[in-house]
């Protein structure tokens, strides 16, 4: 049976995390259902019949389904869209739905979006409730996806509802945090290379050093997007080889 919590001081957020469980989705996509009579359901995660089915009875329980909004357009977050017996709201582009304001946060995908509630922010992938977000080539540019940062830390903002993880009552700390950590990965890529190394593979043992096994790969496509900041920026050696 799905488990449903919902945000600290905020009843009126519910989250029920998907059974897709990996080293990107973490415990699961959460799914937000959002408001009372009707309610607004965010990102209904996978085609998972029972996840799905979690989501429309606490969707009745509050008076039925407004709509439905997605974070971005990847499949763990939007698969189930056609599940649910509610219209699409945001999906592409549009006006702001019902009570949210939508912020444009590209990075993770060209297409991420957070919405925001008065003080909550529905942050998707370009925040997570515990460890780092992915950032591939081809989500917007990593420029981008630090831009997202900064434009979501100058908001006034109380609880973030992540798109994996726990909720986070400390946004600010936590967004500080984001931007450390993808600023010391660059700091160690720009190091190596400064050292002479030119070795994609030894490039990435020097920056992404703490990441295990099975995370390279991904480890690898996020380096690629730190690489292609950094050639725009006129800093990127010509001389790089595998």
């Amino acid at each position: 049976m799905a488990q449903i919590e919902t945000a600290p001081g905020r009843p009126e957020i519910a989250r029920i995390v998907a059974p897709n469980p990996g080293p990107l989705t973490l415990e699961g996509t959460n799914t937000y259902v959002v408001g009372r009579g009707p309610a607004f359901v965010i990102d209904p995660g996978p085609d998972d019949r029972g996840h799905i089915d979690a989501v429309a009875a606490e969707g009745e329980r509050r008076g039925g389904l407004a709509g439905i909004l997605l974070t971005h357009s990847h499949a763990d977050h939007s698969a189930g869209v056609e599940r649910l017996d509610a219209p699409l709201l945001w999906g592409e582009a549009g006006e702001d739905p019902g009570p949210f304001k939508v912020v444009a946060t590209p990075g993770h995908a060209r297409d991420h979006v957070c919405f925001l509630l008065d003080a909550a922010c529905f942050s998707g992938d370009l925040i997570l409730g515990e460890g780092s977000s992915y950032v591939p080539p081809d989500g917007g540019s990593l420029a981008a996806y630090m831009e997202s940062l900064r434009r979501v830390q100058g908001l006034e903002l109380d609880l973030l509802c992540p798109g994996h993880g726990p909720f986070v009552t400390d946004p600010q700390a936590k967004i500080s945090e984001y931007l450390d950590h993808r600023l010391e990965r660059e700091r160690k890529l720009i190091a190596a290379l400064d050292g002479g190394e030119r070795s994609r593979a030894r490039l990435l043992d020097a920056a992404w050093d703490d990441v295990p096994p099975e995370l390279r790969g991904a480890a690898a496509h996020v380096m690629q997007a730190h690489l292609e900041k950094l050639e725009a920026e006129g800093r990127l050696p010509a001389n790089l080889r595998d």
